[in-house]
């Protein structure tokens, strides 16, 4: 495959793995990719910010009014969306979580019932005997 000249040693929860040094590379390559992608959002989104001080008036029901800069009335409805973006996945995730443990409860009643404390093999592949060959 690759010629390693050694590898790494990595800890994953509890049990450690050998990597070669090339995927170590790549995890490196990735790495930085990533934090130059997110320096350069930063900057963008920081000469946004710059470019949109002005002060901007925000007008609510019952003649409320809240004024302050436009780049912070952006942030605070895009951080205001996430969160309740958030609380809609919450059920959803409970629901899946919730179902998930039944159906391991369900399969460890099954694996008990049929007398087996772990998953069995799989059965194996169903095969096609041999053509004989023509003379």
């Amino acid at each position: 495959m690759y010629p390693t000249t050694f590898a790494i040693l990595k800890y994953h929860g509890g049990y450690a793995t050998l990597r070669p040094y090339r995927s170590f590379q790549r995890n490196l390559l990735m790495k930085f990719v990533s934090t130059l992608v997110g320096f350069v959002l930063f900057i963008l989104f920081f000469g946004f910010a710059l470019k949109n001080t002005q002060e901007v008036d925000l007008h609510f029901f019952l003649n409320y009014e809240l004024r302050g800069p436009l780049v912070l009335m952006l942030l605070a409805f895009f951080v205001a969306g996430a969160a309740l973006g958030i609380l809609a996945l919450t059920p959803t995730v409970f629901r899946q979580r919730r179902e998930k443990w039944l159906n391991k409860i369900t399969i460890q009643s099954l694996q008990s019932a049929a007398g087996t404390g772990t998953v069995a093999t799989p059965p194996a592949p169903d095969s096609v005997a041999p053509v004989p060959p023509r003379h």
